[in-house]
């Protein structure tokens, strides 16, 4: 196709491109344009979220089994795939807060980290690049070093004087942010589950909610309308058995109340070279190939 366009996710370990705009890259699919995952780390310091998968071989082998199952997460989903493959931050936890492993992604410097997401850039060429915001989405350590490296990479990979040994200098036309939970949308599904007479998964998460914390929603630019492959994200993120329990929180919304209460994917516009008129509703608006 020669117009077919590309879109470059850049997310921080196995399983966050299916919780993450899964559905959008299913749709972009299925409309025959490309889409890439860049995968930051091994995700060998994950914690197993899913207590059928909690046993010893699993964990004496969790590399192995993640890449395993990113593989399949891909298949599902379509898309192509490159791991950066840096070692897993871990999340820490405690008061204080322990050191990160040495070695690990957050703490390598960027002039070490960036020429291998530069190197891919250049490859696949993408027209718009999603990552996540200053935040990290949340503040796991790996997901705030993968906005840094993200931001870096993009400005890197446009400079001709950039090591030209990764390849021809590439500009991405749109750079996009990602966010965690919204309690716009979660407050939508809690009150369509109640009056249906159903049982909220989000009723203590509601009420443990700080009333000071600044819903995503109102950095939202872009919402993508992408229901049809909703459960394409759901096959995608039961791939990722280790970190996804098919009886959790993650399916708890019937699929017809989530097709009619909230059918899209919500991204933040943060750098554009092309014109659109925003709020948009899709990623490549204004996009030239």
């Amino acid at each position: 196709m020669a117009d077919k366009l590309r879109l470059m996710a850049v997310h921080a370990h196995p399983d966050d491109e299916s919780s993450k705009g899964a559905a959008t890259m299913a749709r972009y699919i299925a409309e025959g344009h490309d889409v890439m995952v860049v995968t930051c780390t091994d995700g060998g310091a994950g914690s197993i979220l899913n207590p059928a998968m909690d046993r010893p071989d699993v964990l004496e082998n969790i590399i192995e089994i993640r890449r395993e199952e990113m593989a399949r997460a891909a298949k599902i989903l379509g898309i192509q795939h490159r791991w950066l493959g840096f070692k897993d931050s871990g999340l820490p936890e405690g008061d204080p807060l322990p050191p990160l492993p040495e070695g690990c992604f957050a703490l390598v410097p960027l002039e070490e980290s960036v020429p291998s997401l530069v190197e891919v850039i250049r490859e696949f060429r993408p027209h718009v690049v999603v990552t996540y915001d200053e935040n990290g989405g949340y503040p796991h350590p790996d997901h705030i070093r993968t906005h840094e490296i993200s931001m870096a990479a993009l400005d890197a990979a446009a400079d001709p004087a950039y090591e030209p040994s990764l390849g021809e200098p590439w500009e991405t036309q749109k750079v996009y942010y990602s966010h965690g939970f919204s309690r716009k949308k979660l407050l939508a599904f809690h009150e369509a589950m109640e009056a249906r007479g159903l049982e909220s998964p989000y009723t203590e998460w509601l009420a443990n909610w700080d009333p000071q914390r600044p819903d995503v929603m109102d950095r939202v630019t872009t919402r993508v309308e992408c229901a049809d492959y909703f459960d394409v994200r759901d096959e995608a993120l039961k791939a990722h058995a280790t970190q996804i329990d098919p009886t959790s929180r993650w399916f708890a919304i019937p699929m017809d109340m989530q097709r009619d209460i909230w059918p899209t994917e919500e991204y933040e516009l943060v750098r554009s070279l092309v014109d659109s008129t925003l709020p948009e509703n899709d990623l490549f608006a204004g996009v030239k190939v």
